[in-house]
């Protein structure tokens, strides 16, 4: 059975737009495409390291360890052997806190795949290949984060692109969310849960046709 980890925020942890609470894993979209996956014949397990408020390598300043760079190799070493490594970060970089743009995040993000590939495995297990996904494009956050992203849907401008681009320069694989789902219409930031299951499913047959899993 293949490993694959998940290392994202509150988009992939499954928050409840509008609300604190949590999808169950069924109805998250690394939970549907485990099943997809295992339905297919593909057998794998996701473990999700998803952390609420997450950045890339910039630190919350009212909350400690949102900073993704400082326990990404930890968790590559804790988790190995793993099959895919999959980024979905990014969103929280153009909190108001940050006066960040999409070429800084996406360099954030490329300094995660450079943690991967450094990380102390155990000799002898693979480097896993990684997918980076670029999140759905923010809309003007709203209820109680809307202070929180104020701002943020024009300092994301170009993020998917700005991904892509480094994506390609790391050699890693590349998807965008905002291609299969959007950001919900409640708050503006996070998914619905049909949106949770669209992308989920999405994901999985990508992921097939593009051969990252080995078959079983």
């Amino acid at each position: 059975m293949d490993q694959v980890l998940i290392y994202s925020d509150s988009l992939s942890w499954g928050i409840v737009p509008g609300t604190r609470k949590r999808l169950g894993f069924e109805h998250r979209w690394g939970g549907v495409f485990e099943n997809t996956l295992n339905n297919s014949g593909q057998k794998v397990r996701v473990i999700e390291n998803c952390l609420n408020g997450r950045r890339t390598v910039w630190g919350d300043p009212f909350k400690p360890g949102r900073n993704g760079a400082e326990f990404l190799a930890q968790s590559v070493e804790m988790h190995s052997p793993l099959a895919l490594i999959i980024i979905m970060l990014g969103t929280n970089d153009f909190q108001c806190t940050h006066e960040n743009n999409a070429w800084l995040s996406a360099q954030g993000v490329a300094t995660l795949i450079k943690i991967v590939r450094e990380a102390q495995i155990e000799p002898g297990m693979p480097i896993p290949p990684i997918l980076v996904i670029s999140p759905p494009r923010i809309h003007q956050a709203k209820g109680a984060i809307a202070n929180k992203f104020l701002g943020a849907e024009k300092r994301c401008a170009g993020f998917s692109e700005a991904l892509r681009e480094m994506a390609t320069a790391q050699d890693v694989s590349f998807f965008c969310a905002n291609s299969v789902v959007s950001s919900s219409v409640v708050d503006g930031i996070h998914l619905d849960e049909p949106d949770h299951n669209v992308l989920g499913r999405a994901l999985a047959e990508w992921v097939m046709t593009e051969n990252l899993l080995k078959p079983r």
